[in-house]
């Protein structure tokens, strides 16, 4: 019987393969348009992929595995069709806790009790903090809910998106119940995943600085960079700069009355519990497994998915007992609903796209090689070493789980039986990274939902935080120098948080950032 060749690209596993995600990401950077920018990486995976540079390109096949492998392919995933589903699913949701009246009357009762554009933000960061279930949930859970109390102290979306960027994987990747937890757990082979998992928090330097850089920039009120006009703006009323049509109108204000607190706290709250109890099925919790056990191994698309849709359903049986919107309403928010999501979605759509071809040209393998090629060089340093290219490739293919899984099963490899101490490090390293460069990369699922949930314009919400996470990043990577010599996690953490005082106090002095509180 004769085998058939699987098709490989010249360009496979080189540098090349990391070339379509670093267009479309400079491209968007410089054109502020993100679906075209998306769009041309695409096209350029796909080109690559047919042998471009070669006698034996086919136009034939660079088209269809863009349309058939890449798009449509990533349409027929279901774990993205779970995604998709759980977001038009929340989308309808807001715009019922909308029609409701719920957002209107928790903003009139935030505006008593929130008095100052500090504690706005604090909010956002406190409500971000607690719903560390899935970083998803997060950006639009904390986005409907805080968005008419910072945009009634001024605050700019741009910073509201950046605070629920920020509080979304951050605080995903050291919360042991989470869906980031899970999917670490899984891609640690022949170690206790979960006991790894929480070793590994206090080594987690980025995520930890993120808080503390949040927290002091908030109150020593200090901005920078592009965030800084924005905030100017927002003071004067103009709260996105730069103008969206999809979210210039305010979704919040509307004329129901009857609605009251309660009909945005107790939606979110059974949103809340019915994702929880959605993840523990799916890891087989009713099944015997123990709540830490399912939670390690649930299927978190399948899990939200599961839980939204059932949360919808009550909700909708909550507002037509207490007679706050008419069935007809409730009707008319399902299409509504979906539209508020549809930048998003098709924002996601190209991102999971571009990240098919970027794996068609086999852009683990490269980095993969690159990583292994470091492991004879000096051992101590290896954990900053390995965070930077963590951040390089979340930032290229946008996604943190991959580099996971890329990079944790190389770096238990290489200290299992040498350095047990730095191989937590070295994971906590890679997590960190991963966390960083999907935190500011353009095309990442997670930075998309904070621009959704925020309803800011998605390139301001990207060049406005990069100052940010740049900061934070360079004093984490000093920290991991730090912490693979005294392999102690309190010394670094303790450096890094008074390194990170010290230079928002010196941005602070030297930019003369000051706005009232």
């Amino acid at each position: 019987m004769e085998t058939v060749m699987e098709y490989v690209p010249q360009m496979y596993a080189t540098f090349f393969a990391l070339v379509p995600p670093l267009v479309a990401i400079l491209l968007a950077l410089i054109t502020k348009e993100v679906y075209s920018s998306l769009f041309i990486g695409i096209v350029i995976g796909g080109l690559f992929y047919g042998d471009i540079f070669s006698s034996t390109f086919s136009l034939e096949r660079s088209i269809t595995h863009i349309f058939e492998d890449g798009i449509v392919g990533s349409l027929a995933d279901p774990y993205n069709v779970g995604i998709l589903v759980f977001l038009v699913i929340l989308g309808i949701m807001v715009c019922l806790m909308n029609e409701a009246g719920g957002s209107a009357a928790f903003g009139k009762w935030a505006s008593v009790h929130i008095k100052t554009r500090v504690g706005a933000q604090l909010a956002a960061i406190v409500l971000g903090m607690l719903i560390f279930i899935d970083d998803y949930f997060n950006c639009l859970t904390v986005g409907s809910v805080m968005r008419p109390v910072t945009d009634s102290h001024k605050v700019s979306r741009a910073k509201l998106a950046y605070l629920i960027d920020a509080t979304a994987a951050p605080i995903c990747i050291i919360a042991p119940i989470s869906s980031w937890a899970a999917a670490v757990t899984g891609f640690v082979e022949g170690e206790d995943g979960f006991a790894i998992f929480i070793k590994a928090i206090p080594y987690n330097y980025y995520a930890l600085l993120t808080i503390a850089a949040m927290i002091v920039m908030v109150l020593m009120q200090v901005d920078f960079g592009p965030m800084k006009v924005h905030e100017k703006n927002a003071l004067n009323g103009d709260l996105m700069t730069v103008k969206d049509a999809q979210y210039e109108k305010v979704d919040y204000e509307f004329t129901n009355t009857k609605g009251k607190v309660i009909d945005l706290v107790i939606p979110i709250i059974v949103l809340v519990i019915s994702c929880v109890i959605g993840m523990i099925y799916t890891g087989g919790f009713f099944e015997g497994n123990s709540f830490v056990v399912a939670f390690s191994e649930s299927d978190a698309s399948v899990g939200l998915m599961l839980g939204s849709v059932a949360a919808l359903i009550l909700t909708i049986i909550f507002y037509m007992v207490r007679r706050v919107i008419s069935f007809k309403k409730i009707c008319e928010c399902i299409p509504e609903g979906f539209k508020a999501m549809v930048p998003a979605i098709l924002i996601l759509t190209f991102a999971w796209t571009l990240k098919a071809m970027t794996d068609s040209l086999g852009a683990k393998y490269f980095v993969a090689g690159f990583v292994d090629s470091l492991s004879g060089n000096v051992v101590n340093t290896l954990p900053a070493i390995i965070f930077l290219v963590a951040v390089f490739l979340a930032f290229a293919t946008g996604t943190s789980w991959g580099t996971f899984g890329i990079l944790i099963p190389i770096v238990v490899d290489s200290f299992q039986a040498k350095n047990p101490v730095l191989m937590i490090i070295a994971i906590s390293a890679c997590m960190a990274g991963a966390v960083c460069g999907d935190h500011c990369s353009p095309i990442s699922d997670t930075t998309i939902m904070a621009s959704a949930g925020a309803q800011c314009n998605h390139v301001s919400h990207v060049s406005t935080q990069l100052p940010y996470v740049v900061v934070v990043a360079v004093i984490s990577c000093l920290s991991y120098v730090v912490a693979g010599f005294v392999q102690n996690p309190v010394v670094p953490l303790v450096l890094g948080i008074a390194a990170i005082i010290l230079v928002f106090y010196c941005i602070k002095y030297v930019t003369q950032s000051k706005y009232e509180g």
